[in-house]
């Protein structure tokens, strides 16, 4: 059988070692280096799509993720329309928050949840603690503001980055993101340090619009489906526990984190 020109002429002068070398240059070059960059592409989890309106056209698991609510937007979660829209009594209840438990809000804005959540697990001889996280340092100064507050004493602010929580890890009880998974710009990256920040059993409650409902007046990227939430919270260390829909508006999706 006749050799290939590769194979027949450079035979005679090329050693082993430099044929197989060259065979590996050839392989890649006919490949067009295909193989090298969609690796790369394989390992982001995150596409870059058009963005719409509300979006910063970055998706994640199928999803666009929803701008974020600036600090100069924070009268609009201290509401009064708020308690009869969300009802945060029923939430409370649900979480089945005792004292001295040490919970973290996430995404926690002007601290309309951490408060209420403070005169709970403050309670009692050994009192808990709340670490109130957002990324914007000006939430920050004014959970910061609310902290001095002897009630509210029991309130850590915590200047979180886009991809991490920066919570001590394995310390917190329940975490709670309450309108706000929807809008990280790093949800795997946050997710991965929040769960990491957790107790064995320690619990991760996501609380967001309900997609399925089109009578909810809310922006759609700015809700989520509960099997959205489940196909992105399985990823991790997470075992779903329950669904609640006693709020008016919201699910209420509870996780645990795997022992």
């Amino acid at each position: 059988m006749k050799k290939s020109f590769i194979g027949g002429h450079l035979q005679g002068i090329l050693s082993v070692n430099a044929r197989l070398s060259l065979c590996f240059l050839v392989l890649v070059f006919l490949l067009g280096y295909s193989t090298i960059p969609h690796a790369v592409a394989s390992d982001n989890p995150y596409k870059k799509t058009r963005a719409s309106a509300d979006g910063i056209g970055k998706s994640y698991m199928g999803r666009e993720i929803a701008r974020v609510m600036g600090w100069q937007a924070a009268d609009w979660l201290e509401r009064p329309e708020r308690m009869r829209e969300e009802r945060p009594d029923l939430l409370l209840a649900e979480l089945k928050l005792k004292p001295g438990m040490v919970v973290a809000d996430i995404g926690a804005g002007s601290g309309y949840h951490s408060r209420r959540m403070a005169e709970i697990v403050g309670a009692g001889v050994a009192p808990g603690t709340v670490y109130a996280v957002d990324v914007q340092p000006e939430m920050v100064q004014m959970l910061a503001k609310v902290a001095r507050e002897p009630r509210y004493a029991t309130i850590k602010p915590i200047l979180s980055t886009a991809d991490n929580v920066k919570l001590p890890t394995d310390s917190i009880d329940l975490a709670i993101m309450v309108d706000v998974y929807h809008e990280l710009e790093y949800p795997l990256e946050v997710m991965r340090s929040l769960v990491g920040s957790l107790n064995p059993g320690g619990r991760v409650v996501f609380v967001e619009y309900r997609a399925e409902d089109p009578e909810v007046p809310i922006k759609e990227l700015h809700k989520m489906s509960e099997r959205q939430i489940r196909r992105e919270a399985e990823v991790h260390a997470l075992v779903w526990e329950r669904t609640s829909n006693v709020l008016p508006w919201q699910h209420i999706v509870v996780f645990r984190k795997k022992d």
